[in-house]
């Protein structure tokens, strides 16, 4: 039976990582081949039926998309407000609510079936209410850079079919349900809690509702790997399942049950229903229906006297949950809770007589820590070293205590008295847990791995797995040996002495270069950070990171745009840079910044040249322009540099050719002139701006002369983050070929 379920598992899990859906004939011939082989080859056609389950439901998802005809444009539409809103603050300090529609309906078109949107200046935005919205429509997609969060990745396996902005709308009718209850609790607990912190983490831990945890909370809990204490995972659900259970348990042992009725099957029954209780409190989200599955799984074992640590319901427990969804193997949260309960398992498994409570806990988080490591690697999520002491620490301090708290107070609103001091009381104790986790964390930092190649992580994995056993099967020589690789990891983009490995970032209206040669590194321009973006922190840094990056030689920020300089403060925070250089220095006077004075030098064979228009009136204008030459090929940015600057640096070099030209302002008609272009003869344009910017880049004047000469056009819109190899003479590198379905949809 095992081997049937892994055999479904691995068939589901399979859609991962292939580049394209199946065409449906395709599908068609795959689930013929699986019948045919049912009688002989059992496992083999389980595996193929499976993929085909799990391919035809992503290719249901798919079709349910935006129609290309739609992207962009502004529709009437009428839904209902899914889950709770989530409300923040943008750049400029504008209210902002982003929240799902279910059941969107329009008389122009027909709609996916949940769209996420967002609403700047809105009004009061209920869940369960149902609106009549303006809104600008978007395909998913996101920006896409190598180390980085794949955006689109994460709406496919939300089922998001669309996202947009609303311009205007109007309530059509009050909430109703469970999303309008669960909206009125948390109205009432933010109304009983005091106004601190603190009480965000209650609401967390009440309904599952994180929106409120700040950034600056969330880094501390990714730091202290103690993020998974803050939303309704499996441990919570788990946690409150065998509160019930062990209520029922205790009393029939103190002979306070009566011997009539079986004490097992209310002990199960009253444990499901606690636990579907406090999973109709965070809505039945995607994690919690993991959870109440795999809780399910478990009491029926338990009710049929099965021994618990057997892998069957584990299995057992996957199996459905891929059934029921075969996209969540989209979403990290299923790789890293089944991986933590496979670890318990495993280590449990080889435990011989019984084990006193502190070391049950302590070798539970110890092997947790430790066998979730090579998939948060995996995965691009930071390692936090001081995780193992401050889940020994937090773990029971929020199970026993702070949870607990938290729902009574939730329990006693109907009393307010009673619920104002329970509630304070949880909130208390949150604070203090904050403060030693801020503590820990300030002694010592997550780890944010660079990339690991599969064969690295794979290394890492069997070392892990010989770690859980018990010390006579594990050699020891053989672990350290498996960990060396990950210790010291090969480089995998290596780049030659008298060569420059140049990336365009794909950072959306905006403009981010990285410049490396063999031994130094050179930052042109940083991104922007606007509406709620900082694409130094959330695109530029992981990059950085993930290329082993550990020092910048020279930020060259070519003006004082928040477009091209906004992502500037996280870089400098998280990286030393010893040159600063800035088109407008006295408006980066805080970061010691130097004028972009002419200059050329050398870095290990490769010359770079910068230079400015001494005649320049404005920020634009000011652009500091940047020359590489690798051997006898030449890349050129000019900023945001118009056409006048454009005349003055063809007067400063008449000589200037290139191979490689980036688009001024990111394609606006007041750059990249057709004289530019003829004098300059560039065998390809390379075009960074945002795919739906408000500004028309770039503009339909810029792409006919571009077309008219004849020249390569890249943009990262389409072609995302791009890499040249500079002195190689070779095709440009793009994101876009990193093929994925989520991505590339179905095969023709």
């Amino acid at each position: 039976m095992r081997i049937y379920f892994l055999a479904f598992c691995a068939g589901v899990i399979a859609l991962r990582f292939i580049p394209a859906l199946p065409a449906p004939h395709w599908l068609l011939l795959l689930l013929l081949c699986a019948l045919l082989l049912l009688r002989k080859l059992g496992w083999l056609a389980v595996f193929l039926l499976a993929f085909c389950w799990a391919s035809w439901q992503a290719t249901l998802l798919l079709n349910n998309r935006l129609v290309d005809e739609w992207d962009g444009q502004t529709v009437w539409l009428e839904g209902q407000v899914a889950g709770l809103p989530q409300w923040s603050q943008s750049a400029t300090g504008q209210p902002v609510v982003r929240f799902e529609l279910l059941d969107a309906q329009s008389r122009r078109t027909e709609l996916p079936s949940r769209i996420r949107v967002s609403w700047y200046n809105p009004p009061l935005i209920k869940a369960g209410e149902r609106w009549r919205l303006a809104v600008t429509l978007k395909q998913p997609h996101g920006l896409l850079n190598p180390h980085t969060f794949d955006y689109q990745q994460w709406l496919t396996s939300r089922a998001i079919g669309a996202t947009g902005s609303v311009k205007t709308g109007e309530r059509v009718r009050a909430g109703r349900g469970l999303a309008a209850w669960r909206e009125a609790l948390r109205d009432r607990l933010l109304l009983a809690l005091p106004d601190t912190p603190a009480r965000a983490g209650v609401i967390a831990l009440v309904l599952g509702d994180g929106s409120g945890l700040s950034r600056a909370q969330w880094q501390v809990l990714q730091s202290s790997g103690t993020v998974h204490l803050f939303v309704i995972s499996g441990q919570h659900i788990s946690l409150v399942a065998g509160l019930a259970y062990a209520l029922i348990a205790w009393l029939q042992r103190l002979a306070l049950w009566p011997m009539r009725v079986p004490w097992l099957p209310v002990a199960c029954g009253l444990a499901l229903l606690s636990a579907l209780l406090y999973g109709a409190l965070a809505g039945f989200a995607v994690p919690v229906q993991r959870a109440l599955i795999m809780v399910a799984v478990v009491l029926f074992w338990r009710l049929r006297y099965q021994q618990l640590a057997s892998w069957t319901p584990w299995m057992l427990a996957l199996s459905l949950i891929l059934f029921y969804d075969p996209l969540v193997v989209l979403q990290p949260g299923l790789w890293l809770s089944f991986a933590a309960v496979a670890v318990l398992l495993l280590v449990f498994a080889w435990r011989l007589g019984r084990w006193p409570w502190w070391q049950v806990l302590t070798r539970a988080q110890w092997a947790a820590a430790l066998g979730l490591m090579p998939f948060l690697l995996a995965l691009g999520l930071p390692v936090s070293a001081l995780g193992v002491i401050a889940n020994i620490v937090a773990v029971p301090f929020v199970s026993v205590w702070a949870l607990p708290l938290s729902l009574l107070g939730a329990g006693l609103l109907f009393w307010p008295a009673a619920a104002q001091f329970v509630l304070w009381l949880a909130a208390q104790s949150l604070t203090l847990m904050w403060h030693v986790l801020e503590l820990g964390v300030s002694w010592q930092a997550a780890w944010n791995a660079p990339y690991l190649p599969w064969w690295v992580l794979l290394l890492a994995a069997l070392a892990v797995f010989l770690l859980l056993l018990p010390s006579a099967l594990r050699p020891a020589w053989l672990v350290l040996g498996l960990f060396i690789p990950l210790l010291w990891p090969p480089l995998t983009h290596e780049v030659r002495p008298n060569r420059a490995q140049i990336w365009l970032l794909d950072v959306g209206q905006g403009q981010a270069i990285v410049v490396r040669t063999a031994t130094h590194t050179l930052l042109y321009d940083a991104g922007p950070k606007m509406g709620g973006m900082d694409a130094g922190e959330q695109i530029v840094w992981p990059f950085l990171r993930g290329e082993r990056i550990k020092q910048l030689d020279k930020l060259v920020l070519s003006h004082a745009d928040a477009d091209h300089a906004g992502g500037a403060e996280a870089v400098l925070q998280r990286l030393p840079v010893l040159q600063r250089i800035s088109g407008e220095p006295e408006r980066h006077q805080h970061w010691q910044a130097q004028p972009c004075s002419e200059q050329s030098w050398q870095w290990d064979g490769v010359r770079f040249w910068q230079w400015q228009w001494s005649q320049a009136t404005e920020g634009n204008e000011a652009s500091c322009v940047l020359l590489v030459q690798a051997q006898d090929e030449r890349f050129l940015v000019t900023g945001d540099l118009g056409v006048n600057g454009e005349r003055a640096l063809l007067d400063a070099q008449p000589d200037l050719q290139v191979d490689w030209l980036v688009a001024g302002h990111h394609g606006s008609r007041t750059s990249t002139s057709a004289e530019f272009l003829q004098h300059l003869q560039p065998s390809a344009v390379l075009i960074s701006r945002g795919r739906y910017n408000g500004y028309g880049h770039p503009h339909a004047v810029v792409m006919q002369r571009l077309q008219q000469a004849q020249v390569k056009i890249y943009d990262t819109a389409s072609d995302k983050a791009m890499r040249i190899d500079l002195g190689a003479h070779q095709k440009i590198w793009r994101m876009a070929q990193q093929r994925a379905f989520w991505r590339d949809g179905v095969q023709e």
